[in-house]
């Protein structure tokens, strides 16, 4: 199923298919600057701390890198 959107509400990453139906939830850490960074039909990029995270539509890690 492919991601539709992707929010941030308070501590926690929600997304979701085009259909409107969660797909899973992610922290998102808790500096300011942490939190989503974007999403793709396929992929949703969060930060958390010092690296960037990225998940397939199924919740998996499929990446990291250092955010600078």
């Amino acid at each position: 199923m492919a991601i539709g959107s992707a929010v941030e509400k308070g501590p926690t990453v929600y997304v979701y298919d085009e259909r409107g139906r969660q797909l899973f939830t992610k922290s998102r850490g808790s500096q300011p600057t942490d939190g989503l960074k974007g999403y793709t039909s396929g992929t949703v990029s969060i930060r958390h701390g010092f690296t960037i995270f990225t998940y397939d539509d199924k919740g998996r890690q499929v990446s990291s890198t250092s955010a600078r």
